[in-house]
Formats: C-alpha cells, sequence, structure tokens
C-alpha cells in the first residue's frame, strides 16, 4: 500500500481538475501555479509510484513521452482518446480481457497483462475540417 503524502495529494488534486492526460511537466506547471513547492523530479517520480499503484493511468506518446490522467474507474480499464482535444473516456471492456486470455493461452503465456487506448475523434471534433481523418483525403 502506497502512503499518500502530501506531494501525491497536490498531484492527484491537479490531476482531478484536468479531463485529457497531461506530462509530468504540465503537472508541475499547475502544482507550481497553486502555490506548492514541489520539484520537478518529485512530480515525476511520484506519477511513476502512482500509475504503478493504479491510482494514475499512463499513455506513452508517439515520441516518447509518457502523460498522465487520474484513474476515474478502479480497476482494470481501457481508454478512447480523441486526437483533436485529448478528452479522454474509460471503459471496461470484457470482450477484450477474454480475448487476450484466449491468445495468451494459445501462445502458451502465462501472467499476461495489457494496456489498450482507441484513438479517434471526440463528438465536439468529429466535424471538423482539422479533425478530418488522413485517409479521407482532408
Amino acid at each position: 500500500m502506497q502512503r499518500n503524502t502530501r506531494q501525491r495529494t497536490a498531484i492527484l488534486d491537479a490531476l482531478g481538475r484536468q479531463d485529457d492526460f497531461r506530462s509530468a511537466q504540465q503537472i508541475h506547471e499547475q502544482m507550481r501555479a497553486d502555490g506548492e513547492t514541489v520539484g520537478l523530479a518529485t512530480v515525476y517520480r511520484n506519477l511513476q509510484t502512482m500509475s504503478q499503484g493504479g491510482q494514475v493511468d499512463v499513455l506513452v506518446t508517439d515520441d516518447g513521452e509518457s502523460i498522465y490522467r487520474q484513474c476515474a474507474e478502479s480497476g482494470h480499464h481501457h481508454h478512447l482518446v480523441c486526437r483533436e482535444c485529448g478528452r479522454t473516456v474509460e471503459f471496461q471492456a470484457p470482450q477484450v480481457e477474454d480475448w487476450a486470455r484466449r491468445v495468451a493461452r494459445e501462445h502458451g503465456f502465462t501472467e499476461v497483462d495489457h494496456t489498450m487506448e482507441i484513438f479517434g475523434l471526440c463528438p465536439e471534433h468529429s466535424d471538423s475540417p482539422s479533425g478530418a481523418s488522413p485517409a479521407s483525403g482532408a
């Protein structure tokens, strides 16, 4: 069980006011704006610990940067992420869980874990010209 420190509480507070994923630097900047005197290395360390403990979700962007969001659901879940604004929806997918276990079993794997993020456009950006997918010719 993780100890709930002042820094972790402040990080969760900063994340709780956001609907999308944020980088450690963005979280640190928000905390500084809120008057917190915490170092960036402390934010990174705590985010890593909290992601391992299931308090925050982490995604790795195409350029390799980790971005974080407070978990809205407890337990294993997946994400729909808007490519335009970063809006994120958490969802359960029992069919995916069944499929992952079956594929692992077929190949002799055990102790399997997985993550799934589905990227697309949220309702607010589905019709925007800048949100058109490259395959549509826009």
